[in-house]
């Protein structure tokens, strides 16, 4: 394995079938890095790291080599998982030797205590978080996993490492948890600004915290992660408010000399906000003018009215809705014949459900 990358675990795994488990391992990572070798061994190279897989008798044995504590325990969580799902009946053991000692704390996981609170509009509105060691958080994904007491004044139990390599959970009452997007960081002063859409609604725990949150409440805090920019002449940024954040980020986080055009869908007027780039930006906002959230095809209309060509000169990013998120899918893949690997769509939310989507391309 890479010799840079000096943290390493491994794991062997029985399984009835090595080479099945194997082979459907393979091609879902396929779509996250690189993968070399053969059915029997093969390696895989992504972003945060490395994970070679081979096949012995009865079982699969797994390596994986990180520069840092949060990626290796994100590759250890990753096969874990992934094993588990692909032989789930065998419902196999898995047990890491080296990475982080099970019952300890994760080492993506952060206690943050609200400092301030402001409106930027009158319906989303920013906190400003407070913890320690911010470094990981600032690379590798700018979105966050909020764990928010699920009662008022009753502090949760948070996550430790299992002997798996997934989250495990001490006696207690659990968190409730929302993705949302690091908005600002700044390493120095231990601090993240993170944005909130005000949502309507009982079932709105994200919303109610951020509506409610008084300087010293205690929030805890996963990651980073998600699917980032690549490199490309010109981009198409586009979302609902609840991309709005990571939309922003972006664009102040791209390079002068590329171009750009950002679609962001808003409740009405009033939710326009002051983007900063250095970019040169084509920003078209499209107002609902009271049509509520998930109900509309502005997004999907907008992109189809756009001329561009559908070649490697050009990455789309969307976060919005389910069914918009498909839609999207569905135009840019099918009628347009864009490359899956010039775009990332991600669903954001479900209308009619609570809670999160895992649905991105």
């Amino acid at each position: 394995m890479n010799a840079r990358l000096p943290l390493r675990a491994e794991t062997a795994i029985s399984v009835a079938s090595p080479l099945e488990v194997m082979a459907r391992l393979r091609d879902h990572f396929v779509e996250h890095g690189t993968v070399s070798g053969t059915d029997e061994r093969w390696t895989v190279a992504f972003d945060i790291g490395e994970a070679e897989a081979l096949a012995c008798d009865g079982h699969v044995r797994f390596r994986v080599a990180a520069a840092d504590p949060t990626s290796l325990a994100y590759l250890q969580w990753g096969v874990a998982e992934h094993v588990c799902e692909f032989a789930p009946a065998e419902a196999p053991e898995i047990v890491w030797k080296g990475g982080v000692i099970p019952g300890a704390p994760l080492p993506y996981f952060r206690e943050m205590r609200v400092l301030r609170a402001r409106q930027i509009t009158p319906r989303m509105r920013r906190l400003t978080l407070a913890g320690r060691d911010l470094d990981r958080f600032s690379h590798g994904g700018m979105h966050v996993r909020l764990l928010l007491s699920p009662e008022t004044d009753v502090k949760p139990v948070w996550p430790v490492m299992g002997k798996d390599g997934r989250q495990a959970w001490p006696e207690g009452p659990r968190p409730i948890h929302r993705v949302y997007t690091i908005r600002r960081i700044d390493i120095a002063a231990g601090e993240i600004d993170v944005d909130f859409v005000l949502h309507e609604g009982n079932e709105t725990p994200g919303a109610n915290f951020a509506r409610e949150a008084r300087p010293g409440d205690v929030v805890g805090m996963t990651g980073p992660g998600g699917g980032g920019l690549r490199e490309a002449d010109w981009y198409l940024l586009a979302g609902d408010e609840t991309a709005l954040p990571a939309i922003g980020r972006m664009l102040e986080e791209m390079p002068a000399g590329k171009k750009v055009v950002a679609l962001v869908e808003i409740a009405d007027h009033a939710e326009r906000q002051e983007l900063q780039t250095k970019a040169e930006l084509d920003l078209r906002w499209l107002s609902r003018e009271g049509r509520p959230a998930g109900t509309t095809k502005l997004l999907a209309d907008a992109i189809r009215a756009l001329d561009f060509a559908a070649d490697a000169s050009v990455f789309v990013w969307a976060g919005c809705e389910h069914a918009a998120a498909r839609e999207i899918r569905a135009h840019l893949h099918m009628e347009r014949g864009l490359p899956r690997r010039n775009s990332l769509i991600a669903a954001y939310w479900r209308h009619g459900m609570a809670g999160e989507v895992e649905n991105s391309d």
